[in-house]
């Protein structure tokens, strides 16, 4: 911006940029990596297959961490995109939407609990639903469970429903907010 073309007394004009989106391609390699991990654990340590309680190898410890340090970042982000995109209105702080997802037994809840307040967002923002809180916390949560039983295969689950809130998400904020006073859709 060139300040000599600017007319004195003429403020800029404020540009809205929000924070930007989690990549979630990364999340499918980590998925895929730690597949790729648990099959190399698996065939040179057979009895991880058998006794699932055995302390894996440092390989495959790391796989799985840093597939949900992955997870907690992206958590954190659509949080970060959606308290920008409310001007802070947003109810749920970024860091407590990470960190609930490590409490024991409440994740299971907070899993589906986050995915249905960004549906109620996007169903907010546009003129028609587009997306089921039910099925959309239903559907995280799941992904969630299938993490805890399977890394790999969970990751892949996470990031597919992630790849889902992204796209829903970009469509809500490509338009203008709607009227805040109208019931929301699927409430």
């Amino acid at each position: 911006m060139d300040l000599q073309d600017r007319e004195p007394g003429q403020e800029p004009e404020p540009t809205e940029t929000l924070p930007p989106f989690p990549r979630i391609w990364v999340g499918y390699l980590m998925g895929v990596a730690t597949m790729i991990t648990q099959i190399v654990a698996t065939s040179l340590h057979p009895e991880l297959a058998n006794q699932p309680f055995l302390v894996p190898p440092l390989y495959m410890f790391l796989a799985y961490f840093l597939s949900l340090v992955y997870w907690l970042v992206c958590v954190h982000q659509y949080h970060v995109l959606l308290r920008a995109a409310t001007n802070g209105e947003y109810s749920i702080k970024p860091l407590k939407a990470s960190l609930y997802t490590l409490i024991p037994i409440f994740n299971l809840y907070w899993s589906f609990k986050w995915p249905r307040e960004l549906t109620y967002f996007v169903n907010g923002r546009l003129r028609s639903p587009l997306m089921k809180p039910g099925r959309t916390g239903f559907a995280a949560a799941f992904a969630f469970v299938a993490f805890v039983l399977d890394r790999g295969f969970g990751m892949i689950l996470l990031f597919w429903i992630a790849s889902y809130l992204s796209r829903c998400l970009r469509l809500a904020l490509a338009v203008e907010p709607g009227s805040q006073n109208r019931p929301l859709p699927f409430s």
